[in-house]
Parts: C-alpha cells; structure tokens; sequence
C-alpha cells in the first residue's frame, strides 16, 4: 500500500509529460496547385524557435525550397496570396548574405524519386508564442517552392514557382 502513491505520483508526472509534447504543435495541410493535397507540416515550438516535420508526397523529385510567407492565404494557382518571405525585421534574403536573412528562410529538403519527403527541419528566427517573431500573431503560409533556394539571392533565392501552400493559424 505504501507504494500506490509512488505510482500514482508516477503516472501523474508520465501524463503531463505526454501531454506536455504535444501541446502547441500545429498541423498544416498542404495543397498543390490543383488544390490536391501534398500532405502535412507538423510545427511545434522547440528552444527559442521552431521544429518542423514534414510528411509531402507527389512532389517532382530533387531539392526544394520551403519557406514561411508573412500572408495567410493560399490561393490557387501561383500562391502569391501568400506575399514575400516572413521578414519582421526587414532584412535580405539568404543565409550567404552578409545583410542577414528573412526570419522565414529555412535550409532546403529534398524529395526521393517516390515523389515523397519525409524531413525534420528547424528555424531558430520565427515561434509560435506570442512577439514580432510569431507565425500566429498575425497567422503565415508555408510554402514549397519548385526548386532549392541558394541561400544568397533576394528576394526568394531564386528557387522557382511556388507548387504548393498551407496556411498557418491559431
């Protein structure tokens, strides 16, 4: 008998542990330009920025950029409902240039010949909690762009059309 308050304790401290990682992750669902679905981001605070899961299919295999856009809006066909790069502080595209980069910039990922990604990516420059960084504040798109960004031209690292887009928000 002594022991059942341990082990309540336990599964107590177990429950909120479960609870706790899951709490403020977002799932976005992206579209193509045909409005068919490409699968999910899955975004989740991590340290002082974000962690990303992505989970895409039917995509042209080979490198791709994926950025966060500062409009929450993701009309067919282009996207460009969705605006520029998410950029608070005005800086330039790329993490080559010397100016700095967009708060949305993020590395490339790169889709098998399946057609599929399945990638764990992270930006230290934006958050979900509340402040100027917040992709909720005002709500974001995430984008896929047709090809890898180079990390130096302005504004969108030359990485091509955008191919498919979800909407962030609360």
């Amino acid at each position: 008998m002594k022991s059942f308050p341990l082990l309540a304790c336990g599964v107590l401290v177990a429950l909120f542990a479960f609870s706790s990682t899951s709490v403020g992750k977002t799932k976005i669902e992206l579209k193509d330009a045909q409005g068919k679905d490409v699968g999910s981001v899955l975004i989740w605070d991590q340290g002082s920025g974000v962690a990303l899961q992505l989970q895409l299919h039917d995509l042209t295999p080979g490198e791709h950029a994926i950025h966060f856009h500062q409009v929450p809006k993701c009309e067919a066909p282009d996207f460009k409902s969705a605006g520029g790069h998410f950029n608070p502080e005005g800086k330039k595209h790329g993490f080559d240039s010397p100016e700095g980069h967009h708060a949305g910039d993020m590395k490339n990922f790169t889709v098998g010949a399946d057609g599929k990604a399945k990638a764990k990516l992270e930006n230290a420059d934006v958050t979900l909690k509340d402040g100027p960084h917040s992709l909720l504040s005002n709500g974001a798109a995430i984008v896929v762009h047709a090809k890898g960004d180079d990390y130096k031209t302005d504004p969108s690292g030359n990485s091509g059309d955008r191919v498919a887009c979800g909407v962030i928000t609360k």
